[in-house]
């Protein structure tokens, strides 16, 4: 049995988020041989060309911690119809200077919640046209737009019995996926 890093990275940096709250109870629902660490994207300097020769040490880690993971998993809210500015300061940092991009080939998956029905359609979009840039392969079935709602998540922070049949489904075929696109 192979065992498989997965980089979690959540694009919000908000202390109660709703997506780190999912992304958190998603890893209970993942399979033997998957591991997960949380990227912390909060502490990185905003992107400029001029540090690419001598990037911050939080850059430095981020592109480290992208390097060493086999898969990808992004959680995401929707701010403007499109990803939060954070994240795709993240993006651009692991993906540059030109040539240096952590993020080829990595295998990924997208979800994101929200309070409103959409969910983080947008958002989730916008972040694919962005992935195929990167040579990110993308799983795009099971879509997964939460919709933020009583009952989601279980008193232990788990996903709810009403909400875990659809979010295992989606992990399971995460990890077909990752099983099948990771190097």
């Amino acid at each position: 049995m192979n065992n498989y890093r997965i980089a979690l990275i959540v694009g919000s940096i908000r202390k109660d988020s709703l997506n780190r709250r999912l992304a958190r109870a998603l890893i209970l629902l993942a399979p033997e041989g998957f591991s997960f660490t949380e990227v912390q994207i909060a502490d990185l300097p905003l992107y400029t060309e001029d540090d690419d020769l001598s990037p911050a040490e939080s850059v430095v880690r981020l592109k480290g911690e992208i390097k060493g993971a086999d898969a990808l998993i992004f959680v995401t809210p929707e701010y403007n119809r499109s990803i939060p500015g954070v994240l795709k300061n993240a993006i651009d940092h692991a993906s540059r200077p030109y040539g240096q991009s952590v993020w080829a080939g990595k295998p990924a998956g997208i979800l994101g919640i929200s309070p409103g029905a959409a969910g983080t359609a947008l958002a989730q979009q916008h972040l694919r046209n962005i992935l195929a840039f990167l040579d990110v392969p993308t799983l795009a079935q099971p879509e997964a737009f939460i919709q933020a709602r009583e009952g989601l998540f279980s008193a232990d922070g788990g996903i709810g019995e009403g909400s875990r049949p659809f979010l295992q489904s989606w992990m399971d075929r995460y990890a077909e996926w990752v099983r099948v696109h990771a190097r």
